[in-house]
């Protein structure tokens, strides 16, 4: 049972009691994520979350390391397009540390010039990380593609110009905007002492202050094109992706269930056409990302450049195929059932429990239990994914972006992949 309340500073607390554990999960949750940065600040976002990991007044960077190892606790954070997590998962005896460590970090940064310098270096060689792993380095590619100039279409990284340039000046302004009471949310899931838990959490985060002033936020704007980014892989790397629901659409759980069937496990259809009947893909998946205003579905490959047409014109013919043939029951029934399954299973994980809370509280303004969000599923029916597909996948708004060794030919085979010719024969 979830329960909600404001701290004294206006901060929203949303926490859930499970006796049965003996760890607790504490997050710092705030609307705050790389759609919020202008052209010049690219990168902040993500820059400021390692920032607070390095030192306060009370404590270094290295002793903030040491106070969680010595009581056996995890921290960590992890910014995303539209929000930042900071957050701590430690045994019940052991709240208050975890408490008083968290809001010690995101209250007290000391922002030390030369650990932002260190800082930035860190950052740089994740860049170069990123750009080696073709397969995540694809999905930005796909998305900036998708989505154009767009704030959503930035790479949450930011470039190695616009790390360089940020001050420590820009990171205590950006900070003071966005991490205020009234942009954020405490979420607390395991086991601990119901009664005392507002008191410690007001002790602890009452000095977190300021109002937030939302900005103007541009329409997004899509269209669908197709880019070729020339690298020295042994495998081609694509992702095909269309404009998909918000987050508050009511469509959005028959999307849920789409890209289940589509592409969300081994038994999904592109895993078994692409991989398991024809051998032509090691990795295959379908993905959606719901925001604000606007969503993501995409389809991702890896294969190699021979097999590059071919995979494509199969993927293309399973989008017609959804659009044209409603799903079997005996299919759909098992991607609902997987969805079910995948959901109980992970609320036994506190941290699970807790992220669930944060965002039910920052996206809707309420908890949204299990058993609302199976039912949804479960109401989808087959008609549904034939309207739902026939709306996503036209070939106007279908984005293709790919990678790897590449030569002149392949520009046309990228242009033509969703003929009727070109599909692939049994």
């Amino acid at each position: 049972m979830s329960n909600r309340t404001k701290l004294e500073n206006g901060l929203t607390l949303v926490y859930e009691h499970i006796p049965s554990v003996r760890s607790v999960a504490i997050g710092f949750w705030v609307a705050c994520g790389s759609r919020n940065e202008s052209p010049a600040e690219q990168g902040i976002s993500h820059l400021l979350e390692h920032m607070l990991f390095k030192g306060t007044e009370q404590r270094s960077a290295r002793k903030i390391a040491e106070t969680i190892d010595a009581v056996g606790g995890h921290l960590n954070a992890f910014t995303t397009k539209e929000y930042t997590c900071y957050y701590v998962k430690i045994l019940d005896q052991h709240l208050r540390l975890g408490l008083e460590l968290l809001a010690d970090m995101v209250i007290n940064p000391l922002f030390a010039p030369e650990e932002l310098e260190k800082e930035k270096n860190v950052i740089l060689e994740e860049v170069r990380m990123y750009e080696d792993n073709p397969d995540e380095l694809i999905y930005d590619l796909m998305v900036q593609t998708l989505l154009k100039d767009h704030p959503l279409g930035h790479p949450i990284l930011g470039t190695p110009e616009s790390i360089l340039r940020t001050s420590r000046e820009d990171l205590i302004r950006f900070k003071e905007r966005f991490y205020t009471p009234d942009n954020s949310c405490l979420a607390i899931a395991g086991n601990f002492e119901v009664s005392r838990l507002v008191e410690e959490c007001n002790a602890f985060w009452r000095n977190l202050r300021g109002s937030f002033t939302p900005g103007e936020s541009s329409p997004v704007q899509t269209a669908g094109t197709t880019c070729l980014r020339k690298k020295d892989t042994e495998q081609v790397h694509l992702c095909i992706g269309v404009p998909g629901f918000h987050r508050k659409h009511q469509d959005r759980y028959g999307l849920l269930v789409l890209n289940n069937l589509l592409g969300g496990s081994s038994s999904s259809r592109l895993f078994q056409e692409l991989r398991e009947e024809r051998g032509l893909v090691y990795s295959t998946g379908a993905y959606y990302s719901a925001f604000r205003d606007t969503g993501l579905f995409s389809i991702y490959a890896g294969t190699s450049r021979k097999n590059f047409p071919r995979v494509l014109s199969l993927i293309w013919k399973e989008l017609k195929r959804l659009r044209e043939e409603p799903v079997p029951t005996e299919e759909l029934n098992r991607a609902k059932e997987q969805i079910k399954g995948n959901l109980w299973l992970s609320l036994e994980n506190t941290t699970n429990r807790m992220t669930r809370l944060a965002k039910s509280e920052l996206f809707y303004g309420r908890f949204i239990p299990p058993e609302e969000v199976l039912a949804a599923v479960e109401r989808v029916t087959a008609e549904d994914l034939i309207r739902i597909s026939s709306d996503l996948f036209q070939e106007e708004q279908v984005t293709l972006a790919a990678l790897g060794p590449f030569q002149e030919e392949d520009e046309a085979v990228a242009k033509g992949w969703k003929n009727d010719d070109a599909t692939d024969p049994d």
